[in-house]
């Protein structure tokens, strides 16, 4: 089976990945599971929240996203990020230049969320064409004080934050600025590019989870807000109804994708987050989160039927919601238009 570039399909995982977990180990509460981002273990009175995650696609502020991407997970949890290692590999093309400039970005995304960076390794690795860093990032809290990907619960209301495709949108404005200039203009390309200044949804995350109702938070990565929301009711088992006209998208981001052909809702989209949250306390998660000048909606919800996944079109009619089998970004980063 020839794999598509991007996150590996979820019978690989449960079928091969899964099944070859090594020892294993009372401190485990939660190992590897669909559609969850990061692990827990269990230290007594304490537990420890963790997290790795890869940064392929962009080139111009790796570093920056190598911590803002990695913290995300954690804050899924509801928790703070704290720690963070990391792994570069650099091609052999690479010069002390360019470890300065991936280490500077880190410094200061990680300064900004008050994370210390305690670790990791650098190196330069043959056969590459483009820097990758690896990330991995803890955080703590008390026994049991963190919500996953997997507590949704059939009724819940599902939230969004921000708008679909923004780290896409970034990436794609940053290093495809020469081929965007020729048919959009550079103050939207701009303003496109300071997509990157909406990534984190550290904050997000903690605003919601100490409001109180959430059920589970999910930040819908490689595949978009499409494959974020498939990934957290297979996480929970649940189905879901999503409301198109609800899922906003930024002016920048549809013309972007317009040129290449894309659809925002399959496009990477850091920055915007899945909150899965009781009925009654939605509306006070969109309040706080709005007087934190935080867009937030609820773009549908959680339903009993795992089966039944549904996305309601602007026309009113249904149709299955489609499950990205590759993220858009690789089709955009790989055109050829002149």
């Amino acid at each position: 089976m020839k794999l598509q570039p991007g996150k590996i399909p979820p019978e690989i995982l449960k079928n091969v990945v899964f099944k070859n977990l090594g020892a294993k180990r009372s401190e485990v509460a939660l190992g590897p599971a669909i559609g969850v981002d990061g692990a827990v273990l269990n230290l007594g009175t304490k537990d420890v929240i963790v997290s790795a995650d890869p940064i392929t696609g962009a080139v111009e502020r790796i570093g920056w996203e190598a911590i803002n991407i990695n913290a995300n997970d954690i804050a899924t949890f509801g928790v703070e990020p704290a720690f963070f290692f990391s792994c570069i590999l650099l091609p052999p093309s690479a010069d002390s230049k360019i470890i300065e400039t991936i280490s500077t970005q880190m410094h200061q995304a990680a300064e900004e969320l008050g994370i210390a960076i305690v670790g990791g390794h650098c190196e330069v690795t043959p056969g590459l064409t483009n820097p990758l860093v690896v990330g991995y990032v803890m955080g703590l809290t008390e026994k049991g004080q963190y919500v996953t990907a997997a507590g949704a619960k059939a009724g819940d209301k599902l939230i969004m934050t921000k708008s679909a495709g923004i780290e896409g949108t970034a990436i794609l404005a940053t290093d495809h600025e020469q081929q965007l200039q020729k048919v959009l203009s550079q103050s939207l390309i701009n303003d496109a590019k300071r997509f990157y200044n909406q990534i984190s949804i550290v904050k997000d995350a903690l605003i919601a989870y100490h409001t109180g109702g959430v059920h589970a938070m999910h930040d819908p990565t490689e595949g978009g807000i499409l494959n974020g929301i498939h990934e957290i009711a297979d996480a929970a088992g649940l189905g879901v109804k999503i409301f198109e006209e609800k899922i906003a998208i930024e002016p920048e981001t549809a013309k972007i994708c317009r040129y290449y052909e894309i659809d925002p809702l399959q496009l990477i989209s850091s920055g915007a987050l899945l909150i899965s949250a009781d009925p009654q306390t939605a509306t006070k998660i969109i309040q706080n989160l709005t007087d934190q000048h935080i867009y937030a909606d609820i773009i549908g919800e959680f339903l009993p039927n795992s089966n039944k996944r549904l996305l309601i079109k602007n026309d009113d009619s249904a149709e299955d919601l489609p499950r990205p089998t590759s993220d858009h970004l690789w089709t955009a980063l790989s055109c050829k238009k002149d």
